[in-house]
């Protein structure tokens, strides 16, 4: 999974957000945490929807029973880099309101089933542009 990753986050790079293959013409980001533990820079590729002036990723894992890694690194620091297409820039994580929660997962239609692969509430997470 990481050698797939690191393709994935090399070609974002090359060609400025546009994939090729299964993941083209989705809406992707990479998401730049600082490794809570390691305390190291790590990169992931995250689907994303527009929330307003800010984004919204899942913490999914495509519906494993735990979060993915970068979601507890946000926890430890809620400042990370995103970079979509051409841009990039610093950003304020937090976690959706309950309030908050069925407006936006109405915008993340693939929300739905990998909420159905696991018993965890799927946490949508804001990135609020810095």
């Amino acid at each position: 999974m990481r050698a797939f990753n690191a393709k994935l986050i090399e070609e974002f790079r090359a060609n400025h957000g546009q994939m090729s293959g299964q993941m083209a013409g989705r809406q992707l980001l990479l998401l730049t945490t600082t490794g809570a533990k390691s305390g190291q820079q790590r990169t992931a590729v995250v689907g994303y929807r527009s929330y307003g002036d800010d984004l919204a990723i899942i913490a999914s894992d495509n519906g494993a029973p735990k979060a993915p890694k970068w979601f507890a690194n946000l926890k430890q620091d809620p400042v990370a880099t995103v970079e979509v297409g051409n841009e990039k820039f610093k950003v304020r994580t937090r976690v959706a309101s309950p309030d908050e929660r069925p407006k936006i997962a109405r915008l993340i239609e693939y929300l739905g089933p990998q909420q159905a692969r696991t018993q965890r509430e799927i946490p949508i997470v804001i990135l609020e542009r810095i």
